[in-house]
């Protein structure tokens, strides 16, 4: 299969008919148990594309996902989270021993409707973020998403009534609040590696607006860094501002001024020439942005500096 072939799957039912599951309960909304679904069944085709959000807590699945860049084994009860139109892909892996558990929870973007769900959703970036930037789950925390999804089931399997949107909606919106609390978790608990991409981010910064061709490439971009980092952006600034404070376009701008402060301190150069170099087009932007910043321009900073 070329890496251009993407299957697009448009409905839940058209989801369980490819996994060979009954149809589901409900059109817009379901809970499936891992352990009922042949990993084999979905590497027919090896790029995805869902049109409903697709939330996965799973354990010793037997397959590799890849998202972007990054792919992960699921070996151990990790969680992660797809929206309606991310590309992805599925490929087989040897057979795992342990018996696969966990659960997907699928939902339709319609059936957030004229719910506080409708628009907040989108302010979860951690569906932005690759598969091997998995939430990893301590047992006490699997435990309460658990409980959650399984009360999410109990409803939408139960007598649909008028309160049932509006009660399952809001045991998703709490599923999403523990998710992004045990990411918080995450970032500090994997102090190491989190920090070492805090160290790796700076002797990049560092290269770049060292780099002579910094004047014909421009400011780097969230997105040229997180490449360099093999992060997404999206991750990389929510780890960023886990531990710093600052997302990653902060800490490009906080480069930034370093190297201004320096060649205005140190140079004769004037301030458009400065700007030049540090890769602005024109001088204006990076006078705005350097008051901005430090509450002076940059012919103030050099008259306080001297």
């Amino acid at each position: 299969m070329i890496q251009s072939e993407i299957h697009r799957v448009k409905s839940i039912a058209e989801f369980h008919k490819m996994k060979g599951l009954p149809s589901p309960m409900h059109p817009l909304i379901s809970v499936i148990d891992y352990n009922k679904v042949e990993c084999s069944n979905e590497v027919h085709f090896k790029n995805f594309v869902f049109d409903f959000y697709h939330i996965s807590c799973k354990r010793s699945v037997g397959t590799k996902y890849k998202y972007g860049q990054g792919s992960y084994d699921f070996d151990e009860g990790v969680m992660f989270f797809i929206a309606p139109n991310q590309v992805f892909g599925i490929e087989p892996i040897a057979e795992i021993a342990s018996p696969k558990s966990g659960w997907m929870l699928l939902v339709h973007p319609d059936f957030f409707w004229n719910t506080s769900l409708a628009k907040n959703i989108k302010r979860y970036e951690y569906f932005d973020y690759e598969v091997n930037e998995a939430l990893f789950l301590s047992e006490k925390e699997e435990g309460i998403l658990n409980s959650i999804v399984s009360n999410i089931e109990q409803e939408y399997q139960s007598n649909i009534d008028k309160f049932s949107q509006n009660i399952i909606v809001s045991q998703i919106e709490t599923l999403l609040n523990y998710s992004e609390r045990f990411y918080q978790r995450q970032f500090i608990t994997r102090k190491k590696n989190n920090h070492q991409v805090l160290a790796n981010l700076e002797n990049l910064l560092n290269d770049y607006f060292n780099h002579d061709e910094l004047t014909r490439k421009g400011l780097p971009t969230v997105q040229y860094i997180a490449d360099a980092l093999s992060i997404s952006p999206t991750y990389l600034s929510s780890l960023l501002k886990s531990i710093t404070g600052l997302t990653a376009q902060q800490h490009i701008h906080e480069k930034l001024i370093e190297k201004a402060k320096e060649k205005l301190s140190t140079s004769n150069l004037s301030v458009g020439e400065i700007a030049y170099e540090l890769g602005f087009e024109h001088s204006q932007s990076f006078s705005k942005l350097f008051k901005a910043k430090t509450n002076q321009s940059p012919l103030e900073f050099r008259a306080s500096f001297n």
